[in-house]
């Protein structure tokens, strides 16, 4: 088993305002723990390039690009939004943080890795058609998975998002394309605001919505039961040909941005229950990609099970 882990200083350079949560050192201290790992030597070692326009263009507005690239040149404080912080590098981490997703499907479509996972940011699946929200720029599982459908012929993506916020950027983006199986596990009410259970896509997209709303308090055994009466037969009906995470870990217990409480385990568990249906239908491809998670201690604790799980050890 061959795991790509994509990493670069290039994410370093999105400087966010001091005391913000979605802050570089989410990165160095993820990393500074996978490295002790005995088996940090077999992962595949990627660095990110910059995503060409034109998958950039296929999920957001053209002028919005050209609007971010302009905001953060200019050295302007924030985007859109005040909880979205920039400095003048942030439009090029955010290309690369897209690109080298790309990248990272490159390798596994051309069978060099067997899955992979992207520690990147700035994050991105509350990004919008033409606007920045919820510390996101550009929509990266998004941009992914029209890149694999046109690239690579993939004609059914999951995209599984158990980051603690729902992913409004990415439902909106595909929830009218039958394609693209969107299924978010996320406190609710919270932060956006969407994510009901009555959100299941629209017109040819109607059913390929699934939204698991959890009450805050909710734990390890309110998730499971989640997965294994909603997720696992949604899951085993449509029968996807490429598994996507947009991996937030910000439904731990200790995470200070929410009210979920997951335990460091959970995470594993979760991973191989995605590694067991993707070696039923997608040849065991999986694409995993950070978004959320900003406890400093726990987020790299986190990670480094997920990766342990995808790496086979």
């Amino acid at each position: 088993m061959t795991t790509g882990l994509l990493h670069d200083s290039v994410f370093l350079q999105h400087q966010t305002s001091p005391g913000h949560p979605e802050c570089s050192q989410r990165l160095t201290s993820t990393f500074k723990i996978l490295e002790k790992q005995p088996w940090f030597d077999s992962l595949q070692m990627i660095h990110a390039q910059p995503a060409d326009f034109q998958w950039i263009e296929k999920i957001h507005n053209p002028d919005y690009i050209k609007h971010v690239e302009a905001t953060c040149r200019a050295g302007l404080p924030f985007l859109d939004s005040m909880d979205v912080s920039i400095c003048k590098d942030s439009y090029d981490a955010a290309l690369h943080a897209a690109g080298g997703t790309l990248l990272l499907a490159d390798r596994l479509m051309q069978q060099e890795i067997d899955n992979g996972f992207a520690l990147i940011r700035p994050p991105g699946h509350h990004a919008e058609y033409d606007i920045a929200l919820g510390f996101c720029l550009f929509n990266n599982v998004a941009i992914l998975t029209r890149y694999l459908q046109a690239c690579y012929g993939i004609e059914k993506v999951l995209i599984l998002d158990w980051d603690v916020h729902h992913g409004n950027g990415t439902q909106h983006t595909f929830e009218e394309d039958p394609s693209v199986l969107y299924i978010s596990t996320h406190q609710y009410p919270y932060y956006p605001g969407t994510g009901a259970w009555s959100e299941t896509g629209s017109g040819r997209g109607e059913g390929a919505t699934l939204n698991c709303p959890m009450p805050a308090g909710s734990d390890d055994r309110d998730y499971e039961k989640a997965f294994r009466e909603k997720i696992i037969p949604k899951i085993d009906n449509f029968r996807p040909q490429c598994f996507i995470i947009s991996a937030g870990f910000d439904a731990h217990i200790d995470d200070p941005l929410a009210d979920i409480r997951l335990s460091t385990g959970f995470f594993a568990w979760m991973t191989r229950l995605v590694m067991e249906k993707s070696d039923l239908y997608s040849e065991g491809r999986i694409l995993s990609v950070l978004e959320g998670g900003y406890n400093l201690e726990m987020l790299p604790r986190c990670i480094a099970e997920h990766l342990r799980e995808l790496s086979g050890h």
